[in-house]
């Protein structure tokens, strides 16, 4: 008796937010692999699984792509957002899983918009890092100042805009002068002895540590 051979594997086929969901993966992991410049439709759709029609149905070009991949993997890996009870508390722990979480983001995304996506766009550099990078963290900074305001540690209507944005601007700028995470030194350093002194300036709030 002749064996039969064993059963084709069944592909299954992928709709909506599932198929759309495994090409903006395959396009960060495009970006990754071979950066902006090399990324084609056709190399993403090759990477899911998939037919270039499918991808040009959803985006018009590959700078569109780019956009919503960057998007999609910063929804898809959220920062913790934490309540410790006290500004500085809440900023060290943030600024903790900020960095490790964001560590490989930052530099793809500066990269992306810096090689031509935000011109394909009609961004203008700082647009693109607004929109690629500063609105990732935005929501999260608004609830760990708004906590500490509602616990009277400060008041964010006398704090100017660049104090608050500092702790972060600067995470940023250390994640893409080096690639990885902020050591936790650094990260002391900035709330110690950069913003809490800072804020207690504007407010005669904490100036010392726990």
């Amino acid at each position: 008796m002749v064996d039969s051979p064993p059963p084709a594997p069944v592909r299954h086929r992928r709709h909506g937010a599932q198929l759309q969901s495994a090409i903006l993966d395959a396009a960060w992991d495009e970006l990754v692999e071979v950066g902006y410049a090399r990324l084609t439709m056709g190399s993403v759709a090759a990477r899911a699984g998939t037919s270039e029609p499918v991808l040009y149905r959803r985006w018009a070009n590959k700078d569109q792509l780019v956009y919503a991949a960057l998007k999609h993997y910063g929804d898809s890996h959220p920062v913790a957002t934490p309540d410790t009870g006290t500004l500085r508390g809440d900023l060290l722990a943030h600024l903790a899983s900020a960095s490790e979480t964001l560590a490989g983001f930052y530099p793809i995304a500066m990269a992306a918009a810096l090689s031509g996506m935000q011109a394909a766009l009609d961004l203008t550099p700082a647009e693109a890092r607004e929109q690629t990078m500063t609105a990732r963290g935005l929501p999260l900074v608004r609830t760990i100042y708004q906590r500490a305001h509602d616990r009277g540690e400060i008041n964010v209507e006398r704090i100017p805009p660049a104090v608050l944005a500092m702790p972060f601007d600067l995470m940023r700028h250390d994640m893409l002068m080096d690639l990885k995470p902020l050591k936790p030194e650094r990260i002391q350093t900035i709330v110690d002895e950069l913003f809490l002194p800072l804020v207690a300036v504007h407010h005669g709030g904490p100036r010392t540590t726990e």
